[in-house]
């Protein structure tokens, strides 16, 4: 399930808010001892956090399907991306903070709603030194955004309390409102290295805007010699004759590549023209696919829910949907897979098989427009 961007912070009586993280979203299948981390993309990042791993085996539910992020924060407790890219000796730990429940013992929990879904979390989740429950703020949605402002928090996330978990949908039920100035834009290429910088100079990024990837700009500041390395090694396999902006900017040396890497940046402000003032790279994203990517203004799209995904009773192992030519069969597991219910994160996973094609639910009380 993934949140609907508003422009600026509103108050909704009876929503509740918590602390939007900067951090890698990941969903956690827990099959007795057995963890798996995957993106909402369907990576598999198991290896990369086995702290986080180990924390999670050693919840005692049998089973369990969690959402939430990996994070590392900042000495004034503040999740950074740029930390999480760029772990080093000294750097605080990832830790996983879990803010939905969608399984636990024997129980799909997509359809309950989201009190109950807390409710669960909290009963499931033992805090500790790699593992936390997400952080709610003020009860007033003015009051939880001034609180973020002030802690220089990312954002604030509203949620309506009533409403389901609804996998690969984008809904109003859940709002986001962004404090710090932060975007994932899709690199459409690259400059040449000039004076003692090597490997490359500048990104190219840009945005989705329907079936047209827009230009918003070149960042070329916020790099160290080892991701200018490594973003290097990973785009020069994706080269090609041709600009794949729609405006693509007249500028020499500029190596263009297939739109597939989501970067990161931080910026000041956007023109009128939409173009990003004093792009910072924080890191890259596997965890968001680049058609995802919106131009700022444009109609978000919804993801096609393909693949397996969670659901089956409410005292049975998820079941998972196959398509076989034509037609849909369900089919349910001897042994319970819920570790391995290829859920595709939180944006591309199946409605559960008891129900028919998800879609937002109608809110109690109208949203801001995004």
């Amino acid at each position: 399930m993934l949140a609907t961007l508003v422009d600026g912070p509103f108050h909704r009586p009876g929503w509740v808010w918590e602390e939007k993280y900067d951090g890698i979203r990941l969903i956690a299948l827990k099959d007795g001892g057995r963890v798996r981390l995957l993106t909402r993309n369907d990576k598999d990042r198991t290896g990369d956090f086995p702290e986080v791993v180990a924390a999670l085996a050693a919840l005692p539910a049998p089973m369990l399907v969690l959402d939430g992020e990996v994070v590392v924060f900042d000495a004034g407790g503040v999740s950074r991306f740029q930390l999480l890219q760029r772990r080093a000796a000294g750097a605080s730990p990832p830790i996983y903070v879990a803010f939905d429940c969608l399984y636990a013992r024997g129980r799909d929990l997509l359809q309950q709603p989201l009190t109950a879904r807390r409710a669960a979390l909290e009963a499931e989740v033992e805090e500790g030194e790699r593992l936390r429950v997400a952080r709610r703020l003020a009860e007033d949605g003015f009051g939880a955004f001034d609180e973020a402002r002030r802690r220089g928090l990312e954002g604030v996330i509203g949620k309506d309390p009533h409403a389901p978990y609804l996998p690969g949908v984008r809904s109003p039920a859940w709002c986001k409102v962004k404090v710090r100035a932060e975007e994932e834009l899709v690199v459409g290429g690259f400059t040449a290295p000039r004076g003692g910088r090597r490997h490359l100079g500048a990104l190219l990024v840009g945005a989705w805007d329907g079936r047209a990837l827009r230009y918003a700009g070149k960042v070329g500041t916020g790099f160290t010699e080892t991701t200018l390395a490594d973003l290097h090694r990973r785009l020069a396999p994706l080269g090609r004759a041709d600009s794949p902006f729609a405006d693509a900017p007249r500028s020499r040396d500029v190596t263009w590549v297939e739109p597939r890497l989501v970067a990161q940046l931080a910026f000041t402000e956007r023109t009128g023209d939409g173009k990003l003032r004093h792009p910072t790279f924080l890191g890259l994203r596997d965890d968001k696919p680049p058609g995802e990517v919106r131009w700022a203004g444009s109609p978000a799209v919804t993801p096609r829910a393909t693949g397996e995904g969670l659901g089956g009773g409410a005292s049975r192992a998820p079941s998972h949907q196959i398509k076989q030519g034509g037609r849909t069969t369900t089919r349910r597991p001897a042994r319970p897979r819920t570790a391995r219910a290829r859920a595709r994160g939180p944006a591309g996973a199946t409605p559960p098989a008891s129900s028919t094609r998800a879609r937002p639910p109608r809110a109690r009380r109208r949203g801001p427009d995004p």
